[in-house]
């Protein structure tokens, strides 16, 4: 039953006047080509129209592919959440050695649109990139193909989108161009979204009933397990949660069970509802509302003088402060700072499986690896601040049903593989690589994923964000059963029928079947620059010292990561070894649920006799915010975290890896396979 306060608000908004934007676009202003080439990017920002070759591409200089929201804006400037983050996009960009963009070169330079190449926007959910572009005046953005958090985000600003390059011609001849291009094979949803030019805009038309929402009829057909699930969770045409059956592309608004953010983007956020809904109005349920203090409860240690004059340590402890106002305003639960000492009670990501998602549930939180709790057999992906904003008004989100993929991994591993070696190896693929996956559901089944734990399944669906996923899933079974009974503390039989009929019907359709054989996987590295870059350690020509080892974040902070790094260097001590004097170890726990475990299986003891650096949990090293991160260029990392994009832990190498392999290459110095001393051993006898 709505409050008062709740009619009240959404009387106010029935008020509010929307209309359409114009039927025609002209844009009048210059193209930034981010090519390759720093001096071509350095010559646009001097005043200099590239010519560009819309007939035949192959004589244009080559664009940068994979251009990530770190690189369009570097974390440290997400501490700003209003229009000055118009002097910073692409300060982070990275082509070759050089960062050729400075602060306030776009803005300056009267560009109304940016062409890049394949997979534009891939990273982090921040929205505050495509903020960010349209504040420095851009308007559209052209790229090959652009990820779909990011797409997603560019649209409920109302920033344009387009893969199509011959706009390039009309932009230069300042030509009108109908909204229809940029609305075309779009579902009506997000056309209506795109015409209304956001998704605030367009939620009110919605409950002025303006605008027109396609029910969905689909017939009766087997589905995919994200499928019944979003069909669970779709609001039908006379206002019900729940219809009878979905398919690809069947676009509406599905009921959140969860809806969660955290300080980079809550505050964001809630200067959006306040202004654009009221200081005095109230979210919708605030008891499925969380907030997360994780990302920044270390940042004072690593900031760097320069970026303290700059104000920046005083603007993240504004985000912390709004988020906590806001909070406190709305009776939302925040998990926040310790009281008793420095860290935080944990990442969002891993608080959310230990303690809140359930099978069948639908999930969406303000971070790109908000899936990571598909491991529990939930739908679970990220979204923008503008859809967290409009969520806390709706309390759902706009969902066009992806397709799936199914990625099948058979046979059993080996003992020093694990799952991040397999969500490498999944990276490393062409299918992936090419951009084919993006924006699909991620289902990882066979015997080899089905053998994971849950704290391991979550390393695979949490790297979803990676493969440009719109989430990933594993078929919940006893091993969840075990994790909500064991964990929890719940009920056996209700965590039964929690997971009941869910599973993928046998004759589902994919989009596409990847099969893998777990007995070809061996450890793998994801050299620097992206996580796709992987390759077998066995590959690496010539040895790969290291300076810094990290295991921690959400990846690779669980129970499980803690019981790798244990037995790698409980297995060192043993033979007399202890962490390379060349490198510092370092490990994070996700949560205080897992530092209690820790502490609670002996593994602190080990880790300080090892020489390892124990960190209280926080994101950390992974957005450049904690102790771990590089310093210099030259500096080699070897870490567990998620994604090595340039610029994105500082200015280093990172390889990413297992937390076995991690942990192992602490105490060899280099980057090494885990091989157990007993294991070697039994070799050596054979031999």
């Amino acid at each position: 039953m709505r409050s008062a306060q709740d009619i009240n608000v959404i009387e106010s908004l029935l008020q509010k006047s929307i209309e359409k934007r114009p039927d025609k676009v002209r844009l009048q202003g210059r193209i930034l080509f981010l090519t390759e080439e720093p001096e071509l990017i350095k010559r646009q920002l001097n005043g200099e129209d590239l010519s560009w070759d819309t007939k035949n591409p192959a004589n244009n200089p080559k664009l940068r592919d994979d251009i990530s929201t770190d690189e369009i804006t570097p974390a440290h400037y997400c501490f700003y959440f209003d229009q000055t983050l118009g002097e910073i996009p692409y300060m982070g960009l990275k082509c070759g050695t050089t960062l050729p963009i400075g602060r306030s070169d776009v803005k300056r330079g009267g560009f109304v649109c940016a062409v890049s190449g394949k997979r534009r926007g891939k990273g982090s959910s921040r929205e505050q990139s495509p903020y960010a572009e349209m504040s420095a005046g851009i308007q559209l953005v052209i790229a090959e193909n652009i990820e779909r958090i990011y797409k997603q985000n560019c649209q409920n600003l109302g920033l344009l989108t387009s893969t199509n390059f011959s706009l390039i011609d009309k932009i230069r001849a300042e030509e009108e161009i109908p909204l229809s291009e940029f609305t075309q094979g779009e579902d009506e949803i997000t056309r209506q979204v795109i015409e209304y030019g956001g998704l605030f805009p367009f939620n009110v038309a919605r409950m002025q009933k303006k605008v027109f929402l396609p029910p969905i009829r689909t017939g009766i057909r087997s589905m995919t397990l994200a499928e019944k699930i979003f069909s669970r969770h779709m609001i039908s045409e006379n206002g019900e949660v729940g219809v009878p059956q979905v398919k690809p592309g069947d676009t509406g608004f599905a009921r959140a069970d969860l809806r969660f953010s955290h300080e980079y983007v809550t505050p964001m956020a809630a200067i959006f509802f306040e202004h654009y809904v009221g200081k005095d109005a109230r979210v919708n349920d605030s008891s499925t509302i969380l907030f997360f203090r994780d990302h920044l409860t270390f940042l004072d240690e690593v900031i760097s003088e320069e970026k303290k004059k700059l104000g920046l340590l005083d603007l993240a402890t504004q985000l912390k402060l709004k988020q906590q106002d806001f909070a406190e305003r709305q009776g939302i639960r925040l998990h926040g700072e310790l009281k008793d000492r420095k860290g935080s009670e944990g990442i969002c990501h891993s608080i959310v499986l230990e303690s809140y998602a359930l099978p069948g549930q639908l999930n969406i939180g303000s971070d790109s690896h908000t899936p990571h709790v598909g491991a529990m057999g939930c739908v679970a992906f990220g979204i923008g601040t503008t859809d967290v904003f409009n969520s806390w008004i709706t309390r759902d989100v706009r969902v066009r049903v992806p397709q799936s993929v199914k990625i099948v991994i058979r046979g059993r591993k080996h003992p020093n593989v694990t799952a991040k070696d397999f969500i490498l190896k999944i990276l490393s693929l062409e299918y992936v690589r090419s951009g084919k996956a993006l924006a699909k559901v991620m289902e990882y089944a066979g015997e080899a994923v089905e053998e994971l734990s849950v704290d391991e399944r979550a390393t695979m669906t949490n790297m979803a964000a990676e493969i440009g996923g719109f989430t990933g899933i594993v078929a919940p079974d006893e091993k969840v059963v075990e994790f909500l009974v064991g964990r929890r503390g719940m009920d056996r039989a209700k965590a039964e029928s929690l997971v009941q009929g869910l599973k993928s019907d046998p004759d589902a359709e994919y989009a596409e079947v990847i099969e893998l054989d777990a007995a070809e996987i061996t450890p793998m590295v994801a050299a620097p620059g992206d996580p796709g870059n992987g390759k077998y350690i066995r590959e690496l020509n010539t040895p790969v010292p290291v300076e810094i080892a990290y295991g921690g974040t959400c990846t690779a902070g669980k129970n499980e990561d803690m019981d790798m790094y244990a037995e790698v260097l409980a297995d060192a001590l043993r033979q007399g070894k202890r962490v390379a004097d060349s490198v510092k170890f370092y490990i994070q726990f996700g949560s205080q649920e897992t530092r209690d475990y820790a502490v609670g299986r002996g593994y602190l003891e080990i880790f300080q006799k090892a020489g390892a650096e124990v960190i209280e949990p926080s994101c950390g090293a992974c957005i450049n915010a904690g102790p771990g991160v590089s310093t210099r260029p030259d500096q080699v990392v070897i870490s567990a975290q998620n994604r090595n994009f340039p610029g994105r832990s500082g200015p280093g190498q990172m390889y990413l890896a297992s937390p076995l392999t991690v942990a192992a290459s602490a105490v060899a110095g280099y980057i090494v396979e885990y091989q157990p001393s007993e294991q070697r051993e039994l070799a050596g006898a054979r031999r």
